[in-house]
C-alpha cells in the first residue's frame, strides 16, 4: 500500500486532470487485492486462461494486437 495521507487535497489534485483510465489506475494501484491477483497470474506460465476472470473482477480491457505486424 502506499504511504500517501489520503486525506490530504495536495495529493489528489492531479486528478481533476486525469482521463477515466487514469483515475481507475489511482484506484487500483492502492488496492491489496487487486496486487495479490495481480501476481498471483503474473507467476503463471499461462496467463491467458485466468485474465479473463481477472479482467472482469477488477474492470480491465487488454486491447488486441495483431498477429502479423508489417
Amino acid at each position: 500500500m502506499l504511504n500517501i495521507d489520503w486525506r490530504a487535497p495536495a495529493a489528489y489534485g492531479h486528478t481533476n486532470r486525469i482521463p477515466a483510465a487514469g483515475f481507475a489506475w489511482e484506484y487500483l494501484r492502492r488496492d491489496d487485492e487487486y496486487h495479490r491477483d495481480f501476481r498471483a497470474i503474473a507467476r503463471l506460465k499461462n496467463p491467458r486462461r485466468r485474465l479473463e476472470t481477472f479482467s472482469h473482477r477488477w474492470g480491465l480491457r487488454f486491447p488486441v494486437r495483431s498477429r502479423n505486424s508489417s
